[in-house]
C-alpha cells in the first residue's frame, strides 16, 4: 500500500474509531462523575483522526512530526479513559472488547509512526 493509500485509509479509520466513541460516551451513566470522563474520552477519542487529518495537510516535517505526536498522545489517552470505564464496571468487558481494540492498535501505529519521524 502506498504511503497516500494508508494516509486515506487511517483517516477513514480514525473517523470510524471517533464515531465510536462517541456512541460508547452516550451509553455511559449520567452522573456527575461520568460526566466528567464522557468529556474526556469524547475529547480525546475524536482528536485522534482530527490530528491525523491535520497532519495530512501539514505545511512542514516539523509539523506533521507534530501533529501525529498529539495523535499519539490522545490514542493513549483514550486508552486510558477506557480502562477507568472497564475498572468501574461502567460497561462490560465484552461492550468495550473492540473499542479497546482499536485504540490500542491506532496507539501502536500513532507510535510507531512517530519513531520512525525521529529516525
Amino acid at each position: 500500500m502506498e504511503n497516500k493509500e494508508f494516509a486515506k485509509q487511517l483517516e477513514i479509520r480514525t473517523k470510524k474509531f471517533a464515531l465510536l466513541i462517541i456512541r460508547l460516551s452516550t451509553s455511559l451513566p449520567n452522573s456527575p462523575e461520568a460526566k466528567v470522563i464522557k468529556n474526556q474520552i469524547t475529547k480525546s477519542g475524536t482528536s485522534v483522526g482530527a490530528n491525523y487529518r491535520e497532519a495530512n495537510r501539514s505545511r512542514s516535517k516539523k509539523d506533521f512530526a507534530n501533529k501525529i505526536k498529539i495523535s499519539e498522545s490522545e490514542a493513549s489517552e483514550t486508552v486510558y479513559w477506557l480502562e477507568i470505564i472497564e475498572e468501574i464496571e461502567w460497561l462490560s468487558k465484552d461492550k468495550l472488547e473492540n473499542i479497546m481494540k482499536e485504540a490500542r492498535e491506532l496507539l501502536a501505529i500513532f507510535t510507531s509512526i512517530s519513531s520512525k519521524l525521529k529516525d
